[in-house]
């Protein structure tokens, strides 16, 4: 078996992480540590790879570290109520950036394994490698994005 490159495949890929870890956190902050230790983590992996493809391990490793940071998050406690709010004011806000707004925010309501779904299938992973990142049928995977497209539509939000 030929060793890989791993800087192409971080080249080709750096980018769908960091796109993928954003929309599953909705922080960039956070989802610049996720896409980091996302490479890390596979950079330094023993095993074989158990998914398809190299882009659909990535996720699979990315969601991983997106659920640890969460469930860590629920035990540190609660947020404190004066952080700042980084966003940008109203006046600067662009119809492009409400749109991106209404997305993450219906993404957000989604329960984790529909919007990972729904994320790994906008990046064309195909369903059979969706099912085996998230450890479900390829049905399964299926039906997690048919109805999370729906809820997109059904908020005026596109969702193909």
């Amino acid at each position: 078996m030929e060793p890989l490159d791993f800087g192409a495949i971080y080249e080709r890929y750096a980018g769908d992480v960091l796109r993928f870890a954003l929309y599953l956190s909705g922080n960039r902050g956070d989802a610049e540590e996720i896409a980091s230790e996302t490479f890390v983590r596979a950079w330094i992996a023993t095993g074989d790879i158990r998914v398809g493809t190299i882009k659909a391990y990535l996720f699979s490793i990315a969601r991983n570290l997106y659920i640890e940071r969460y469930r860590r998050r629920g035990r540190d406690g609660s947020m404190p109520e004066d952080v700042p709010d980084g966003s940008p004011g109203p006046e600067a806000a662009a119809r492009s950036r409400h749109e991106l707004d209404a997305v993450m925010a219906a993404l957000g309501a989604m329960p984790e394994l529909d919007r990972s779904a729904v994320l790994m299938r906008a990046d064309d992973l195909p369903y059979d490698e969706i099912a085996r990142a998230l450890g479900i049928s390829p049905a399964a995977a299926r039906v997690k994005v048919h109805r999370a497209r729906l809820k997109l539509t059904a908020l005026g939000l596109g969702g193909s």
